[in-house]
């Protein structure tokens, strides 16, 4: 209130700030601690929350949302659930952000893993990326007889000519190619799934090296159990022998069957350099990759160099590429 020169008062109004019911910020805080305790306890159950549990970083960005809200008005409580949701999120996320490569001597050792999509993907690429690669191994899902012999027409079995294979007219296909020897992996019986073959790979220098080619049944409605205990069976680290396990996992960080696994003496080699955040899936498509489901998990001893990915036309999953150092 003024008064003005020529006689009177001059009344300016006073702006009230817009009220909103004191439950909108723990409406909206709930959801995201709710996927926190989730996430944090591995609670996914069933097959949508599974599917859900992908989502994680896109949740853990926007938790800062509810939590700008309940700063903004103050509201104590909820401000401090939102500040342990935004925290506990970021902890089970940020880290594959910002790893570094390991400085562990050894033997080198490239290993490349690709899903064919029904054998579709362009067998030129894929070959032109071993040849500029040069991987030990080449892991590949979804091959099909096809896709055996257009890869081979672009010139694989000049340059991978050991093989392991169960390639099928289908989604199950699956298949190993190495340019060192290979045979098939004595009594592996592979968990339940598509074709999920094993391998030696006789990589000179040392020691051979255990390979296994995964491919579990997505987690889509009843295939969840299967899911569930594929990942549960692949067989732990071994003190006498070194082992990688590469594929399509249909399955990520932030889900704990794939933790679990990982709990049993290995790690996921895209996690270890900052790469684990550079989604696989569903490549080639309007939608950009959203989601990492392709992994090269690698026991503790076996340093990691090197992740990338490399997109291949004709296949919605992106080619991981990873330069590993094994004793």
């Amino acid at each position: 209130m003024e008064t003005s020169t020529v006689g009177g008062t001059i009344v300016r109004p006073v702006r009230k700030r817009r009220k909103f019911p004191a439950a909108f910020t723990w409406l909206t805080v709930t959801p995201f601690a709710a996927w926190a305790i989730a996430r944090v306890a591995g609670l996914e159950r069933g097959s949508f929350p599974t599917q859900l549990m992908t989502g994680t970083p896109y949740i853990a960005a926007g938790s800062l949302i509810p939590l700008m809200i309940a700063a903004y008005r103050r509201k104590h409580a909820a401000f401090a659930v939102a500040l342990l949701t935004t925290a506990a999120l970021g902890f089970s996320v940020l880290p594959r952000a910002f790893g570094t490569a390991d400085a562990i001597p050894g033997r080198p050792f490239r290993v490349m893993t690709i899903n064919m999509l029904f054998g579709k993907a362009d067998a030129a690429t894929i070959v032109g990326l071993v040849r500029e690669f040069d991987p030990d191994v080449l892991s590949t899902q979804e091959l099909t007889p096809e896709g055996v012999a257009n890869l081979d027409a672009a010139g694989l079995k000049t340059l991978m000519p050991n093989r392991v294979l169960q390639d099928e007219w289908s989604a199950a296909g699956s298949g190993l190619y190495s340019k060192h020897a290979l045979h098939s992996l004595p009594g592996w019986t592979a968990p339940p799934g598509h074709n999920m073959p094993g391998a030696v790979v006789d990589l000179p220098g040392g020691d051979p090296i255990e390979f296994i080619d995964a491919h579990p049944f997505p987690p889509l409605g009843r295939q969840v159990d299967d899911w569930n205990a594929a990942l549960a069976a692949f067989p732990s680290a071994a003190p006498d022998k070194i082992r990688v396990i590469a594929g399509d996992f249909n399955a990520s960080l932030d889900h704990a069957a794939l933790r679990g696994l990982l709990s049993r003496g290995y790690k996921d080699a895209a996690d270890q350099v900052g790469a684990g955040l550079i989604p696989t899936w569903p490549a080639n498509k309007r939608v950009p990759p959203i989601i990492t489901i392709d992994h090269v998990l690698v026991d503790q001893r076996v340093g990691v160099n090197e992740v990338s990915v490399r997109d291949v036309p004709g296949t919605d999953h992106r080619a991981v590429l990873a330069q590993l150092t094994v004793p």
